[in-house]
């Protein structure tokens, strides 16, 4: 069989991919003779694009479901997107003005038309991206968060819990952001540092000369004031209780109080009060019954109500005031100050404060089991380290404002009556008879009007893991056989970010619902970053085009370059040179099935030679396989693949393919090659999960296989017991051999030159079992034991002296020069070691296997400090 050159990716995913989703590899039934490992995607934005941190995340998710189908598990991935109200109305409304068109020239049902198109148009795309990569979704499943049945469970949520009284209506301050006029909850709210101005302003005293000077950040609130606050124990104020002061340009009169809150050191020590533009202000406000004026639009433009400068924008209005203030002498000084601003999750505009009607949902007794099973480890956290911040959140949650100012999305199913009274009900028929019972009147369909508002899209977000499975059970309360099977899921993988906007109230939802947690275990992943440190984004132009990199790389290469860096929990520096990488690994295991495929096969029994070479693999691989299923079961996704790479780059192809490879022209044994390909074939499985589509190609192109016994739903491999010694005295021989290399180099000898080499040894059994494998790769002649050799190079292995003699005279003071240079190198590596074992904290906190190693290490280096401190001594 002709094999090409190089791998060539392109023609091989498509192929694979078609491959596995004609024979349905990818789907999943229920089966109760088989254990359910079930996932459910982090259903991304249907307005989105793949990005680099999609790329980690499926990356992550592709590998656990991969692998668990290997395991012989029933494998389900559900895929779906999220109708992300805020982003996707933004969208359209951006589409609209491209063709001339204005929200507001549309009523409700226009705009929705619109918004559906744009959903048909464009909301797939981010799901076939996912294709691209790898991702073995089970795409007959595929969900949209606004499914007629996903949305009729949102809207039986939302009855049932308004009818149990966690679901309230109230003016409340929230978050509002300006640009996409609605209301945000405090989760997607994002604080930002950016540099400001503190403008300090002079209030008149009414009736006098004397003024007050009021540090602010925000002077064009300064006609929302209604009130100024003082310390009731700061002397420097006292003489001014009980009287008023006079609102700068507007001449407006407000008292001046006393209360604890205002912070004497704080710029002068008083606090204007704006009550409906600050939260604090707001409490102070209530305690005080201090009236409400509320000066910006919804958009962020000043209102009838500000008096001056009426429809200007809230940051344009802040200069001109600026300016008002200082041409009428009532600004005192202006300061460069750092502000920490909240800005819009969604559309990075300024957060205003706003008194506004809102529905909300009460938190303080829905969130305590969700609370308990983290802190139980019900639901286990990878990395831990978050179990302190979700706690902290947990504990001081606030109500969730869960109404949003928009058209797409769930609306919120409350119907209001001609009174003002309202009916919350499942559809507007129940509402009307419902209407129609508390009393004489009678109405119709015609007198009910549905609330204006939809549902926070983390409301619907938040039933995923129930509702994609049984959107159903919502409004029956009895589980289906696909909820019953597949619930509560394995595995969420998802970003760190939406810990409380998604994770969070999805186990608050399991628990209200089902009683039971949605997952069992949640991996957090990193931010991608730059080489730079920062976060990837459009704006920067620092973030690479996905689907380039995989046209550029091959999807495997990407899939591993991204998890070369990319440990739980932190952040991931993205480098091109990881995926570079990545497609080098692919490169090296093609052309190991190259070679392996090119001898030709004798039919001899076995080749004795190679039998330590095989028996060394054997153990090596049931070693490594174990090293692999540790970090599996830890959530060391990235660090099973550093031990996958070096079970195949180093063991695999660098020293047993040179170990059983036979000379020039010259055929393998059967036996040999038996064993060889079964090797390959359990590497190809253990890298099926990181890298699928050039391990298929392999596996395919290895025999002639049926679909059902295709790569992707072949058994996972099982760990043998094995011999540490065998693997510890193959090492042994390995570095032997890298040292007899680097006496070749450094002395100018040809690798073809064979040369004899002593052993001073007490364990010669090691050299005799891999004496032909140590020949072999080295090139030696003979190998010889004794304690000393004249006239010879040496050096150490494993406490070995081993002497290479060069046949004529050495320089000695260049020999010395060189030994010399390596026991201060091996002085100062012991010197760390031992710097490491002192440590009590490392000693007593670090794993027993990870302390023992550093023992090892200890007493590798001694052993070679003393064989060089003798051959040093030896020279004179």
């Amino acid at each position: 069989m002709s094999l090409s050159t190089k791998y060539d990716p392109s023609s091989s995913e498509s192929k694979w991919y078609a491959y596995w989703m004609e024979n349905r590899h990818f789907s999943s039934q229920v089966d109760h003779s088989k254990e359910p490992y079930s996932i459910v995607i982090p259903p991304p934005n249907v307005t989105g694009v793949l990005h680099m941190g999609h790329m980690l995340n499926n990356t992550i998710q592709d590998i656990l479901i991969r692998k668990a189908r290997m395991e012989g598990k029933n494998a389900c991935w559900v895929p779906g997107t999220d109708h992300a109200s805020i982003a996707t109305e933004a969208k359209v409304v951006a589409m609209l003005k491209d063709k001339g068109l204005d929200k507001k020239q549309l009523n409700r049902e226009e705009f929705l038309a619109h918004a559906w198109q744009w959903k048909e148009k464009y909301g797939g795309i981010i799901l076939e991206q996912l294709k691209k990569l790898g991702a073995s979704c089970d795409w007959e499943r595929t969900k949209f968060t606004m499914d007629e049945d996903l949305s009729d469970a949102v809207i039986h949520v939302f009855v049932d819990l308004y009818k149990k009284g966690k679901i309230y209506r109230g003016i409340r301050m929230v978050n509002w952001d300006p640009k996409g006029k609605t209301a945000l909850s405090d989760d997607e709210v994002i604080f930002k540092e950016i540099p400001s101005k503190l403008y300090y302003i002079k209030y008149l005293i009414e009736g006098s000369e004397e003024h007050l000077t009021i540090a602010t950040t925000r002077p064009e609130t300064i006609m929302a004031d209604v009130a100024i606050c003082v310390h009731p124990e700061d002397d420097r104020f006292k003489h001014l209780h009980g009287k008023n002061a006079l609102i700068p340009l507007i001449n407006r009169t407000i008292p001046i109080i006393q209360d604890e809150y205002v912070d004497r050191e704080f710029g002068t020590g008083c606090l204007k009060i704006t009550p409906a533009h600050d939260i604090n202000d707001y409490e102070i406000g209530i305690r005080h019954n201090l009236e409400v004026i509320d000066i910006l639009a919804d958009d962020g433009t000043l209102n009838e109500k500000a008096q001056i400068l009426v429809g200007e924008d809230r940051f344009i209005a802040r200069k001109k005031i600026a300016k008002l203030l200082e041409e009428a002498g009532q600004l005192a000084n202006v300061e460069d100050y750092v502000s920490n601003v909240g800005h819009s999750e969604r559309t990075d505009a300024v957060i205003e404060p706003k008194l506004s009607m809102q529905w909300f949902l009460q938190m303080s007794d829905i969130t305590k089991p969700a609370l308990s099973a983290v802190m139980e480890d019900q639901v286990r956290l990878f990395p831990p380290k978050f179990k302190n911040m979700y706690r902290s959140w947990m504990e001081n949650v606030r109500d969730w404002c869960i109404s949003r100012q928009l058209w797409w999305g769930h609306r919120i199913p409350a119907f209001y009556l001609p009174n003002g009274e309202f009916i919350v009900a499942y559809t507007a028929e129940e509402a009307l008879r419902e209407a129609n019972q508390r009393g004489d009147k009678k109405y119709t369909l015609m007198d009910l009007r549905q609330d204006e508002d939809v549902l926070d899209t983390w409301f619907s977000s938040w039933l995923w893991p129930i509702s994609v499975f049984d959107a159903d059970f919502f409004r029956t309360g009895k589980k289906n056989p696909d909820l019953a099977y597949y619930y509560p899921t394995n595995d969420l993988v998802t970003a760190p970010e939406i810990l409380f906007f998604w994770v969070a109230r999805m186990i608050i939802a399991g628990y209200e619902y089902l009683g039971d947690k949605p997952f069992r275990n949640v991996y957090l992943t990193g931010i991608v970053r730059d080489k730079l440190g920062r976060k990837m984004s459009k704006s920067l132009g620092n973030s690479p085009d996905p689907l380039e990199l995989i046209k550029n790389y091959g999807a495997d290469g990407v899939r591993t370059g991204m998890l070369f860096s990319s440990p739980a929990g932190n952040d991931l520096p993205f480098d091109e040179k990881l995926v570079e990488q990545g497609r080098n690994f692919s490169n090296k295991i093609w052309n190991a099935f190259r070679l392996i495929k090119g001898w030709e096969v004798s039919a001899e029994t076995a080749n004795p030679e190679n039998s330590a070479a095989i028996r060394w693999f054997d153990s090596r691989f049931s070693q490594g396989l174990v090293e692999i299923e540790d970090h599996f079961s830890k959530y060391r996704i990235s660090d099973a693949l550093l031990s996958t790479y070096k079970l195949v780059w180093d063991d695999f192809c660098s020293w047993y393919l040179e170990m059983i490879k036979p000379p020039y022209q010259y055929p393998i044994d059967q036996q040999t090659y038996d064993h060889t390909i079964a090797f390959l074939e359990n590497i190809l499985k253990v890298l099926h999960p990181f890298m699928p589509f050039i391990t298929e190609e392999i596996w395919q192109q290895l025999a002639s296989r049926d679909p059902k016994h295709a790569l992707i739903v072949s058994s996972w491999p099982s760990a043998k017991p094995f011999d540490p010694s065998v693997i510890e005295q193959a090492q042994q021989i390995f570095e032997t051999v890298t040292q007899l290399r680097n006496v070749r180099a450094s002395k100018g000898i040809s690798p073809k030159e064979p040369f004899e080499m002593t052993v001073n040894t007490e364990k010669p059994s090691v050299y005799e079992s891999y004496g032909s494998v140590l020949k072999k790769l080295a090139n030696l002649s003979a190998i010889h034991f004794g304690t000393t050799v004249e006239n010879a190079v040496s050096f150490v292995v494993k406490g070995d002296e081993c002497f290479v003699p060069l046949g004529q005279q050495i320089d000695v003071d260049k020999e010395r020069e060189s030994l010399l240079k390596e026991l201060t190198y091996q002085q100062g590596f012991l010197a760390s070691v031992l710097k490491k074992l002192s440590n009590e904290r490392f000693v007593s906190g670090a794993p027993e296997a990870v302390v023992e190693n550093e023992k090892k290490k200890q007493a590798d280096a001694e052993a070679k400090i003393k064989a060089l401190e003798e051959s040093l001594s030896k020279l004179g």
